[in-house]
């Protein structure tokens, strides 16, 4: 039986193929202040500016490509059985070949009702226009989690890290609650691995390793690692 590998991914993982990190440290993102574009206050102020705003984020998202640190987390398959949680809300790593692969905030790709959350849509093509409705016949939002909205599928994700033989963060500051806890209930005995140019503080986390470097140089020096 395979180990389980448990990636936890953030945007540092997707910078590396051309899009922005989410929180700049002017407290803007691409020019929008965050509380604007994604919070429910923004969306009830100024729903068009909102949909515009993850079009263009959209847009962006199907000009790139997966880069090497994608492509090796999918090759490690042949390894292990990895389970990729991501804060990132692109297909990067599905279009590298990853099959399992869930989203903590929501898929740029998707809409959902903005009155029932469980109705969620394929987007086709990059633009979500007003007007654009679910069965119901309400307005079609992105399927992203704002801030001050709860994240449904962290309960999941605390149940696949309980049972990881090997945890491993990639491009996150973990500074993002409650994905920066997920580390805290993955296994005492199994080997943690971090990996960011800059290491954050983790004093109470047992059995880790640091790799101080970017997202595909770091996986490579994982994959040469666990790959024996």
């Amino acid at each position: 039986m395979r180990q389980k590998l448990v990636v936890l991914t953030g945007a540092g993982m997707s910078a590396e193929s051309g899009i922005p990190t989410f929180r700049g440290n002017n407290g803007l993102w691409e020019n929008h202040r965050i509380e604007d574009v994604a919070s429910p206050e923004g969306w009830e102020r100024d729903p068009r500016m909102v949909l515009e705003f993850y079009n263009q984020r959209r847009k962006n998202v199907g000009e790139v490509e997966p880069n090497r640190g994608h492509f090796i987390l999918a090759e490690l398959e042949k390894n292990f059985d990895v389970h990729i949680i991501t804060q990132n809300v692109d297909n990067l790593h599905e279009r590298a070949g990853s099959t399992k692969v869930m989203h903590l905030h929501g898929e740029i790709t998707k809409s959902r009702s903005s009155v029932n959350p469980t109705l969620i849509y394929d987007i086709e093509g990059w633009e979500l226009k007003w007007g654009d409705k679910c069965e119901s016949g309400s307005q079609l939002r992105p399927h992203i989690v704002w801030f001050g909205e709860a994240v449904p599928m962290i309960e999941p994700a605390t149940a696949i890290t309980e049972t990881a033989d090997v945890f491993v963060v990639v491009g996150t500051s973990l500074q993002v609650y409650p994905a920066s806890g997920l580390v805290l209930y993955a296994p005492r005995y199994c080997p943690k691995y971090i990996i960011d140019p800059m290491v954050p503080e983790m004093q109470r986390i047992q059995n880790l390793v640091a790799i101080e470097k970017g997202a595909s140089e770091g996986l490579e020096e994982l994959k040469k690692i666990l790959v024996k």
